[in-house]
């Protein structure tokens, strides 16, 4: 039956598990791994890939016969993100309504460039066994293929769902790209909750995340700071400020576990970007520049750790005696991430996971993640359910050379969407 005639709400019976069952089984016969060999054959490296038309024309083949309408959210003038801007700027928003909850699925449309280290050519979809080979293959093209193939199987059979999917196609990846999915959220139309597939195949909790802002500190001299020497003086009493901050960081903590390797908790920290001179555009007045990366919790928050950071600078300043003009200046912000799991859906997204991996119910653990996420900015939206999967398993670098998943993994994550999305009451447990 057409997704669109199916009859929305209506109680399930025995035999939706059984359209569950079969439509798992009609995966690996939907001819993903030719879908996702185009797909991994399109150059989206940002900002230097030239491929994402040709991607959008992909999706539009893929989705638009399962009923997904695809349109372009063009930034309006006036609201583009602060950041100087280069290479594509993408957001695509495919949806299909008929009344149901929504869950919003984002995808992002641009990947690294494949850089040295290769055996295989990146932009091939090269096959070995079950290993499957290319950039993308597990970021993010290998679980647009695993959500495709799961959307289709249950149109195949029919199998109704209690969610109305609507993906977002942005360029979020990459340096310089236009920040789609930021942007959609501080527009507020993200609708529903997220289920974000760039993550780990792996039983995992997502505790939440700490946020990141890189600072740039500029140090220049007043008169009666004579010189060059007086901006140097002036930057040596900034650094040892921050260096004693940087040594409080590290005996605080945050409510997030760390990975099993690391042990303990994730703590919030300070780091050093660089540290250098310029000269004004005058060529008269030397100046002092530092940019380091500030890790902050949830609990903190942007604006307390970026008062603190400035409170200090300025503090030193001060305190040393002779004056001396300082400027902050954020480059980059992500935004920490609390809570995700804290909503009514994630148990149905575990019995999920497990049924489409197999993992046991007792296996998953509660984990944080060091690094701020684009995610952030969706919570600070007024989304506050995110629920994650992916193909990136422990261990993996993502963006490494040789990139690669696996039959297997693929095709478990589409299980795993699959029994997400279907219109049932409990997923059975995997054992």
């Amino acid at each position: 039956m057409p997704w669109d005639e199916q009859n929305t709400l209506e109680r399930f019976d025995d035999s939706h598990l059984d359209r569950l069952n079969m439509a798992a089984a009609l995966l690996n016969a939907t001819g993903w791994i030719d879908h996702l060999a185009r797909l991994v054959a399109i150059d989206t490296a940002c900002p230097s890939g030239g491929g994402h038309a040709s991607l959008t024309d992909a999706l539009q083949d893929l989705f638009a016969p399962l009923g997904f309408a695809l349109r372009q959210a063009e930034p309006q003038e006036g609201l583009r993100h602060s950041r100087p801007v280069a290479g594509p700027r993408m957001a695509l928003v495919a949806s299909r309504r008929t009344g149901r909850p929504i869950c919003t699925i984002p995808c992002h449309m641009d990947t690294a460039p494949p850089g040295p280290g290769w055996t295989r050519p990146p932009l091939t979809l090269t096959r070995q066994g079950s290993l499957l080979f290319g950039r993308g293959t597990v970021n993010m093209k290998g679980a647009m293929i695993a959500l495709w193939s799961a959307l289709r199987a249950a149109d195949a059979v029919g199998l109704p769902l209690r969610f109305d999917p609507v993906l977002l196609f942005t360029t979020d990846g990459g340096t310089g790209c236009f920040p789609g999915l930021r942007y959609l959220a501080e527009q507020h139309r993200l609708e529903g909750h997220v289920l974000y597939l760039n993550s780990t195949a792996a039983p995992r909790v997502w505790a939440g995340c700490l946020g990141t802002f890189d600072l740039e500190i500029r140090v220049s001299r007043c008169a009666s700071a004579a010189g060059e020497h007086g901006a140097a003086r002036a930057l040596r009493t900034v650094l040892s400020a921050l260096t004693d901050l940087q040594a409080e960081l590290a005996q605080r903590s945050s409510r997030l576990p760390a990975e099993p390797e690391r042990g303990g908790m994730l703590r919030p920290g300070l780091s050093f970007v660089s540290v250098g001179a310029e000269t004004e555009p005058d060529g008269k007045e030397p100046l002092g520049v530092l940019v380091l990366k500030r890790r902050f919790t949830s609990e903190e928050g942007f604006s307390r750790a970026l008062a603190e950071l400035q409170e200090r600078v300025e503090r030193a300043a001060r305190d040393a005696g002779f004056p001396c003009l300082i400027g902050c200046r954020v480059l980059r912000r992500q935004e920490a991430v609390a809570d995700p799991g804290e909503g009514p859906n994630w148990p149905s997204w575990q019995r999920a996971l497990g049924w489409g991996f197999g993992f046991s119910p007792t296996s998953f653990r509660r984990l944080g993640g060091l690094g701020g996420r684009v995610l952030g900015a969706v919570q600070q939206a007024g989304v506050r359910e995110i629920l994650l999967g992916g193909l990136l398993r422990p261990g993996q670098r993502p963006h490494a050379p040789d990139e690669h998943t696996t039959v297997e993994d693929v095709e478990a994550l589409a299980r795993s969407v699959l029994a997400y999305l279907a219109d049932l009451p409990d997923v059975p447990d995997p054992c």
